[in-house]
């Protein structure tokens, strides 16, 4: 940006604003006598001269650079703005809001798994939220050498160093590998410490990070959808019953068909149970008699051999 060149006063301040720019550095070949600077809500101003830091600006306002910015600057406070004649210096704009970024693993990440020596590929997504969390680091890491630095850079960055924090925390404490969203908030507590430690050392703090999904190949896919389908049926009685009930509720042709069939199993079901009260209640005494009732059929015996109605032995 080009500043009142050659005037006797300018404006130092961050004008073309961006969401997603963390910091971005005003230069211009002198700050004249008169300047004023600028700092917006949610911004920072650090002053540089020679390539150091004079001095680090927070509170947000218009402020006169002679009066109200040169007397707290490390080795500037005695500087006196000639006719013609002002300071060469850079003023470093930190953008102090917290990101929430989106992620994504460029590659699929193969998981050690037992019986698969290639591992198991999963591809994550999800988010991650940061901030500036010390501007000396930032200064001495980063801005010394770019004009900006935006979230692109920082997620660029972190993609880069994810892949072996996705192994070390899905396989610590062994992890269900088919269940891995049952275990995403634990994995992405382990995964924001660790990334927190690393960029730290670049003046930015990783706030959080989640984990929003997890996909396999087609095929385990495939297999992960059968188990659980399998797991919510259970066993196959069970599963012809919830049918059954079904089809009893809508009604129609196969309703009634379902309903009858339903009858039908039900009067077998008392019948049997009536059999076995009967032949539990009057059945065969004590010393091998013989029993009063048929066990298959129910049909009174009178003390016969075979029973009169079905032809049990008796």
């Amino acid at each position: 940006m080009g500043l009142f060149g050659g005037q006797m006063a300018n404006v130092v301040e961050w004008q073309e604003y961006r969401d997603d720019i963390i910091f971005w550095k005003w230069r211009n070949d002198e700050i004249k006598k008169g300047s004023r600077l600028v700092i917006r809500p949610g911004q920072d101003a650090i002053f540089m001269y020679n390539g150091k830091v004079e001095g680090i600006f927070r509170d947000e306002g218009s402020f006169d650079i002679e009066s109200d910015i040169i007397p707290f600057l490390s080795s500037l406070k005695g500087f006196k703005f000639g006719f013609n004649s002002g300071i060469r210096a850079e003023v470093l704009f930190i953008n102090t809001k917290e990101f929430t970024v989106k992620w994504g693993t460029k590659n699929a990440v193969n998981l050690p798994a037992q019986g698969l020596p290639g591992g198991l590929p999963i591809r994550a997504f999800g988010t991650f939220s940061c901030k500036v969390s010390d501007h000396m680091a930032l200064i001495d890491k980063v801005a010394g050498i770019k004009e900006q630095y935006t979230v692109d850079d920082v997620r660029e960055r972190v993609v880069a160093g994810l892949d072996p924090l996705l192994m070390k925390w899905i396989s610590r404490e062994g992890k269900d590998m088919f269940n891995l969203q049952a275990n995403a908030a634990d994995i992405g507590r382990g995964i924001c410490t660790d990334l927190d430690m690393e960029m730290r050392k670049l003046g930015i703090a990783i706030t959080g990070f989640s984990i929003q999904s997890v996909s396999y190949p087609e095929e385990i896919q495939k297999m992960i959808t059968k188990a659980a389908s399998q797991s919510m049926v259970g066993d196959m009685g069970r599963y012809q019953q919830m049918a059954m009930t079904d089809a009893m509720s809508k009604g129609g042709a196969g309703g009634r068909m379902a309903v009858d069939m339903a009858g039908m199993q039900m009067g077998m079901m008392m019948g049997q149970q009536m059999v076995n009260q009967m032949t539990g209640q009057g059945g065969q005494a004590s010393g091998g008699q013989k029993p009063n009732f048929c066990p298959d059929c129910g049909t009174k015996t009178n003390g016969a051999n075979f029973c009169p109605n079905c032809g049990r032995k008796l």
